[in-house]
C-alpha cells in the first residue's frame, strides 16, 4: 500500500512529540535549578508560598529577594496581591526557608505543569515540606473573614492535573494515593501550637476551582453539599505535584470572605486583599512557630 510509510509517519509523531515535551520539562527544571545554585543562597529545607494579601512579612530575611522571573523559564504575570519575590530566612540557624511570596494560578493562562514550577523547584532542590497559605472564601454559615482553616483534605474542581502526560520517572510514582496529601503529623502539630498561641483553628475541606469569577450561590450549595468547607482558586494543583514528589503538605486558609448566597454584600478582590491584611498577624505569629518547630522536620 503506498500509503504505509505515510501512515506509521502519523503513528510515530505522537510519541516522538511526547517524548520532546519531556525532554523540554526535565531541561525548564534542571535549568532552574542551576540558575537558583547561581545566586550562592543554601538548598531549602522548607519552601513556604503566601496567597493572596497573605506575603506576610516573616522576619530578617537573609537571601533576596529576587523577582520570581529569575527563575522561571517563562515571563509570569502579576496579580494584585501576590508580589512574586522570592527569599530565604531561617526560623533556625540550620533551616533555609524558600519563600515565595505569591503564587502562580492557571486563571492567568497557566497550564498546570507551569502553575506548579515553583512548588516542583523547591523539591528538586531538597525541600521536605510545603507549607501553604491562601484567601478562601468560607461555604459554611458560622464563617467570618479573618477566620483560620487547617486543610485537611480537598476536592479537585479545577478541571486540570499537573501529572498528566509523560513525567520524569524519579519525580514520583505514576498513580500516588492521596489519602493523606495533607500531613497528618504536620496537622496535629500546628492545631497544638495554634492552642498554645490562643489561636482558633480549625480544620476543613478545600474545594479548588479553576476561577476567576467567583462562585454563585448555586455552585456555593454544591460545594457545600460535596463536603467542601472553603473555597479558592490555588493549593490542589500544588499539593498534587509536591505530594508526588515526596514533599509533606501543611496548609492554611485565611477565610477573606463569606462565599456568594451567604451574604448579601457582593464579594470583590479588594475585599479578599483587605481581610488577608486583617488575618496577617495571627498567621504570621502561627507560621513563625510552626516553621521553628523542631517537629516540622523530624516529625
Amino acid at each position: 500500500m503506498d500509503d504505509i510509510d505515510d501512515l506509521e509517519g502519523l503513528v510515530h509523531r505522537p510519541l516522538e512529540e511526547t517524548s520532546a515535551a519531556l525532554e523540554e520539562l526535565i531541561e525548564r527544571h534542571k535549568s532552574a535549578v542551576e540558575r537558583f545554585d547561581l545566586l550562592g543562597w543554601p538548598r531549602p529545607e522548607v519552601v513556604l508560598v503566601s496567597g493572596s494579601g497573605l506575603a506576610v512579612d516573616m522576619g530578617e530575611r537573609t537571601h533576596g529577594p529576587v523577582q520570581l522571573d529569575f527563575l522561571l523559564p517563562f515571563p509570569s504575570h502579576a496579580v494584585e496581591g501576590h508580589p512574586h519575590l522570592v527569599e530565604v530566612f531561617h526560623p533556625l540557624p540550620d533551616r533555609p526557608v524558600l519563600y515565595y511570596k505569591g503564587r502562580l494560578h492557571s486563571y492567568q493562562g497557566y497550564s498546570a505543569n507551569e502553575t506548579v514550577f515553583p512548588v516542583r523547584l523547591a523539591a528538586l532542590l531538597g525541600a521536605k515540606v510545603l507549607v501553604m497559605t491562601n484567601a478562601t472564601g468560607g461555604l459554611q454559615p458560622h464563617h467570618q473573614a479573618g477566620d483560620l482553616v487547617l486543610v485537611r483534605d480537598h476536592l479537585n474542581l479545577t478541571g486540570m492535573n499537573p501529572l498528566r502526560g509523560q513525567l520524569p520517572p524519579e519525580w514520583g510514582p505514576r498513580f500516588p494515593d492521596m489519602s493523606a496529601a495533607y500531613d497528618a503529623r504536620l496537622r496535629a502539630l500546628t492545631l497544638r501550637i495554634a492552642g498554645g498561641l490562643g489561636i482558633p483553628l480549625t480544620e476543613g475541606v478545600y474545594a479548588g476551582l479553576a476561577g476567576p469569577s467567583y462562585e454563585t450561590p448555586a455552585e456555593v450549595r454544591m460545594l457545600q453539599k460535596l463536603g467542601g468547607d472553603v473555597a479558592g482558586m490555588s493549593t490542589v494543583l500544588e499539593v498534587i505535584a509536591a505530594h508526588q514528589m515526596g514533599v509533606r503538605c501543611l496548609c492554611i486558609s485565611a477565610i477573606s470572605n463569606v462565599a456568594a448566597g451567604l451574604s448579601e454584600t457582593p464579594v470583590t478582590h479588594s475585599e479578599v486583599l483587605a481581610a488577608g491584611q486583617a488575618a496577617a498577624a495571627k498567621l504570621r505569629e502561627l507560621l513563625a512557630a510552626v516553621l521553628r518547630d523542631p517537629e516540622l522536620i523530624e516529625g
